[in-house]
């Protein structure tokens, strides 16, 4: 991991926390109804994990690497990681003040009651005693440790304890707090106060009965992030997805990469934890009385209130494929798109379905890289074999935290006769595509579909995502020797019209972009548009400054992180950059290209990042339908137009919203994605 220039490019890990930030800004923001700002704080505090998980460890990682060598590639871990956990320290200082002086205010508001275990009324106690025995006890798990003997003490990945002082200070207690068997939060029954509380709070009640014989001076909640990475290189030889599947332990082991403990813990105790942890000053990290806010998500409303939730927008129906009986007589007239989650991924799985059953069906490929537990579309993959189909499934089993479950997944295609190909080493296959193949009148005919987001429907209700089923043979050919490649028989797909990573995307933007800036230089108006998650690549964002400098417009939206600094004199002064965080997560990509007058438009799975121009399967396809190529700019106009969830990304970092002018409408974007579709698939 290259260290970017200051003077020229953001950090990519130091800008993500800005990224984080926009989620903390929308808990705090009083548009959102009390329960959805409530999940905010859960996705901001399950973000953070993942960030400690994935990058922070792989920073640890380079200390390892020798002194002279992090000189020679200019390489400061130790420095951005304290410049990390500063940033993060002020976050939680702002997450801290949200939940305690916004959100529990205003649930006690709305009537109903967070309680802490010093606040249990008689009634309340003896409900909590109860509860504990019948539900709870069976559950925990307790230890003392000596302090002047050896102790191994191993803290579990993201499990919440409590770490326990007495009064003999020779000695400490360990106690688990079993989230995962009991739930995270306790409704008290019985009591007309909507009152809940913690799972902690009644462990906490009850650590006189698991310490009996100990008088008990402090109770402190500690939590423990783990590497995510698996390390599988040198494992073993043998099949790359039983590498990975066997060495999935690794996550609940890995080396530490955070303790967040209780900020109100003196420091001779945090000494004590450190020592028997074997832990560094910099892997603390002090935080809240409670930790894994992520458990938020399953937070219960006693009052069933709809005003504390987002209203409920019922999926649009398309104009075409809602009425047709035969997807494919549709496709083959005219190319259809699907814009989620305003429309239902149920039309994907219908196509399957009728893939399936249809007897001139001969082949289905597919590439899955986060599979649902239970779906449709899986179920539709295993009837397929049944029916005597040719099934082609690509197996993605390096998608992290998915690995577990796409592998488990290719196993049953496999069983059932599927040709199930897995990962590649040091190469991910990210992209969203399916083709069938149909005999009609003596001839195969290639129906195929490229999207931006996965083939899963849990995650299609709330990612923003675009897609295309289309019948174009051109499309469809060279999408069938991309299948080729990941089976092995091709080695370089040869495309003309798709780009393809790692073959020719990184080569075709390339081109693109040079193509603006000599039509800047020859006076004809140069633009480049483009909504993506993350911008990183540095050559690219070289190419961008040099297009800034030549004239070229360039408009920007970027959900996530971006190394490029927009608005700076001499270097970016014609690049704009928002970012819109909102009720869904913005996931499509779209590339539009001026060409000079005669646009070129690009959806596909492909962010602007090394790992997905050089070291990823994605495909990028030209949107070559007019009339959706028009929906597409003007979707990506009307967010380009927001002034309600808009930030402004510029070289201050600050976050500032979009400023509305005096008068002007306001535009919340995915409110108004989703009135023009139902405008233009209803009319």
């Amino acid at each position: 991991m290259e260290e970017p220039s200051k003077s020229r490019f953001r950090h990519r890990d130091l800008n993500w926390l800005s990224f984080n930030e926009r989620v903390l800004q929308e808990a705090a923001d009083k548009i959102n109804p009390l329960y959805e700002r409530i999940r905010f704080l859960a996705i901001f505090s399950s973000n953070l994990d993942e960030y400690f998980r994935v990058r922070v460890s792989q920073l640890r990682q380079m200390k390892k690497v020798k002194k002279s060598l992090r000189k020679q590639l200019a390489l400061k871990p130790t420095k951005l990681t304290k410049e990390i956990l500063e940033e993060v320290k002020q976050q939680q200082e702002k997450f801290g003040d949200i939940y305690n002086k916004q959100i529990i205010p205003e649930l006690a508001h709305q009537g109903i009651h967070l309680i802490e275990s010093s606040h249990f009324n008689a009634a309340q106690k003896n409900f909590v005693v109860d509860h504990f025995q019948k539900e709870i006890s069976a559950h925990i798990k307790h230890h003392i440790l000596n302090l002047d003997e050896e102790n191994e003490l191993f803290l579990e990945n993201a499990t919440l304890y409590f770490f326990v002082t007495f009064q003999n200070e020779d000695k400490v207690g360990l106690v688990n707090i079993p989230v995962d068997a009991c739930g995270r939060f306790v409704e008290i029954e019985g009591d007309k106060q909507n009152s809940i509380t913690f799972l902690d709070e009644i462990v906490r009640f009850e650590l006189h009965t698991i310490f009996p014989n100990e008088e008990i001076t402090g109770i402190y909640e500690i939590k423990l992030s783990r590497d995510a990475e698996l390390y599988i290189d040198d494992l073993y030889d043998g099949p790359l997805a039983e590498k990975i599947y066997d060495s999935l332990k690794q996550r609940t082991s890995g080396q530490p990469t955070r303790l967040l403990y209780d900020s109100k813990m003196p420091k001779e105790v945090q000494k004590k934890v450190r020592k028997l942890l074997g832990l560094g000053k910099i892997d603390m990290m002090p935080g809240g009385k409670y930790h894994n806010f992520k458990d938020f998500f399953s937070f219960p409303d006693p009052t069933a209130n709809p005003e504390l939730h987002f209203k409920k927008l019922p999926p649009i129906p398309h104009k075409v494929l809602e009425k047709s009986e035969n997807y494919f007589t549709a496709i083959a007239k005219k190319d259809q798109s699907l814009h989620f989650p305003y429309m239902s991924f149920d039309y994907v799985e219908n196509f399957l379905k009728q893939a399936v059953q249809d007897k001139d069906v001969t082949d289905i490929k597919i590439s899955l890289y986060r599979v649902a537990d239970e779906s449709k579309l899986t179920s539709c993959l295993l009837q397929a074999l049944e029916n005597g189909k040719k099934v082609t499934v690509f197996v993605e089993a390096k998608a992290r935290f998915d690995e577990k479950n796409n592998i488990i997944w290719g196993r049953k295609f496999e069983e059932k006769g599927a040709n199930v190909i897995y990962s590649y080493p040091k190469i991910k296959v990210h992209s969203k595509i399916m083709l069938i193949q149909r005999r009609e009148n003596d001839e195969i005919v290639n129906y195929s579909y490229i999207g931006t987001g996965n083939f899963n429907s849990e995650t299609s209700e709330i990612y923003c995502d675009h897609a295309i089923f289309t019948a174009n043979q051109k499309i469809a050919k060279e999408l069938l020797r991309l299948f080729k490649v990941l089976e092995g028989e091709l080695i370089v797909p040869r495309e003309k019209n798709l780009l393809i990573s790692p073959f020719s995307t990184r080569q075709e933007f390339t081109k693109l972009i040079y193509n603006e800036i000599e039509n800047a230089r020859e006076g004809k108006k140069a633009r480049i548009t483009a909504k993506m998650n993350s911008l990183e690549d540095l050559e690219i964002i070289e190419l961008l400054y040099k297009a800034s400098n030549e004239g070229v417009k360039i408009r920007l939206l970027v959900r996530g992180f971006t190394c490029l600094i927009p608005g700076i004199k001499g270097m970016s002064e014609n690049i704009y950059i928002t970012s819109v965080v909102d009720r869904y997560l913005e996931h499509g990509r779209i590339y539009v290209f001026e060409n000079g007058g005669d646009e070129k438009i690009y959806y596909g799975s492909a962010d602007l990042m090394g790992r997905n121009l050089d070291r990823r399967i994605e495909v990028i396809s030209p949107v070559l339908d007019k009339d959706i190529a028009q929906e597409f700019k003007e979707l990506l106009d009307i967010q380009l137009k927001d002034n309600v969830k808009a930030r402004i990304q510029d070289a201050s970092e600050e976050n500032k919203y979009v400023e509305r002018a005096e008068g002007e409408k306001p535009i919340r974007s995915q409110y108004e994605m989703y009135n023009y579709l139902k405008e233009k698939h209803t009319s």
